[in-house]
């Protein structure tokens, strides 16, 4: 039996907040036994916990501490999901600071997140997931530019 709106959404702001801290076990704690992840701006996915562990170890690792800034720009509640919309500003190596727009929707499964469906440009997608972006391509039976 799913769990009512309260409690997903209390679900889905523990995720957003254990993303936040770096809190690798607390994020995938969040997570359905078999969560996809949209990359739904280039029609590709990458789903299981495995994959997820992968995309989460990248994030906390390598992308977060790229990350120069970012601003809440909106965060909104359906019955499928808790949506949220953001600035986030990077310093990457060797490069010029860069701003982006994510839109990022946590999906509800039974009793906690069935995953994500996230909206960005590829070149985010790319050095936000890491070598989950290329599971997504490889699960998806396609590269993205196709």
């Amino acid at each position: 039996m799913r769990a009512d709106r309260e409690a997903l959404v209390a679900v889905a702001k523990r995720h957003a907040r254990a993303e936040a801290e770096g809190d690798l076990a607390t994020t995938l704690a969040t997570l359905e036994d078999d969560p996809v992840y949209e990359l739904a701006t280039l029609g590709i996915s990458f789903r299981g916990k495995l994959a997820a562990r992968t995309y989460y170890e990248h994030f906390f690792g390598t992308f977060q501490p790229w990350i120069a800034g970012f601003e809440l720009v909106n965060q909104w509640a359906s019955d499928e999901g808790l949506g949220e919309e953001y600035w986030l500003d990077l310093a990457l190596p060797g490069a010029a600071r860069e701003r982006h727009r994510i839109i990022g929707i946590l999906v509800f499964g039974e009793t906690k997140l069935a995953g994500e469906r996230l909206y960005a440009s590829d070149g985010l997608l790319r050095v936000m997931l890491g070598p989950a972006y290329a599971l997504a391509e490889a699960q998806s039976g396609r590269h993205a530019s196709t």
